[in-house]
């Protein structure tokens, strides 16, 4: 049996006072009894897919996670559901599809939450807020407040492929949110203001509260833009700053039948387009 810092390799981290958060991850599975499962191990280590988890540690302090996403938690710790006000709780659960109640765990000691292979990213923000696709948030420092955001202009809603509403998270200190694909593939785009970032597909993944998001023509009138094959673009304006997830596209293509062959022959479109 070996201590926890020889199990794990910590692969992102930020402090704030009164909590860490850090993504830790086994160096190496060793694999089960069962073959079948050690076949799939083996794979997986060959692969270099890892199993994450996120560790929170607190000193007098408070984490907010999604309901059932604890793992185990270890020290001088309470467990209390919330919903961060009643209305907003309503709001978030029926429009972006984020559960009415949140855990708040606060006091002194270290929580692990549920184990993955998927990906994670972490935000410390100062008086600020992000906004990211519907079912992304998994837990933030206490003072971190989790809402729904409504678009602002019914282009953007009905034609930018992300609905009515968004997720928002608003406030100081620390936010981890679900990433689609590993955070080295994420890009992220700093925009001026009155700087454009126009995308042909639903892969923009968060930004911050300062950057405005509609769908755009992508040429002068809509004639040029069906005849191009480009269609609607989703389009992000400045100031602020836009993380990018490009190869969610071609890993969901990848799932598919035939998924790599079409890759394998591009016929000049990726299939991403917004509408």
């Amino acid at each position: 049996m070996s201590n926890l810092e020889d199990t794990f390799q910590i692969i992102e981290s930020e402090k704030i006072p009164g909590a860490t958060f850090e993504v830790v991850q086994y160096k190496s599975l060793q694999g089960s009894d069962d073959l079948n499962t050690a076949e799939k191990v083996f794979f997986a280590n060959q692969a270099n897919i890892h199993l994450k988890m996120v560790r929170v540690t607190l000193e007098r302090s408070g984490v907010l996670i999604e309901p059932g996403a604890l793992y185990f938690m270890k020290g001088n710790l309470q467990i209390e559901s919330t919903t961060q006000g009643i209305t907003k709780g309503l709001m978030r659960k029926f429009i972006t599809g984020e559960t009415l109640f949140q855990s708040h765990i606060k006091g002194s000691g270290e929580v692990f939450l549920e184990p993955t292979f998927g990906h994670y990213l972490m935000f410390n923000i100062n008086d600020d807020a992000l906004i990211f696709d519907k079912g992304a948030f998994y837990c933030a420092s206490a003072g971190i407040e989790v809402s729904a955001k409504m678009q602002k202009n019914i282009s953007s809603a009905i034609f930018g492929g992300e609905g009515f509403f968004q997720t928002q998270a608003k406030g100081t200190g620390v936010v981890v949110l679900v990433s689609p694909v590993p955070t080295s593939e994420l890009l992220m785009y700093h925009l001026e203001a009155g700087e454009k970032l126009s995308v042909d597909g639903n892969f923009a993944f968060v930004r911050t509260g300062g950057v405005s998001f509609h769908a755009e023509k992508s040429a002068k009138t809509l004639f040029q833009s069906v005849t191009s094959g480009e269609g609607l673009l989703q389009t992000f304006t400045g100031p602020g700053i836009v993380w990018l997830a490009p190869t969610q596209v071609v890993y969901d293509r990848i799932k598919q039948q035939n998924g790599i062959y079409a890759l394998s022959h591009a016929q000049g479109s990726m299939g991403s387009e917004t509408t």
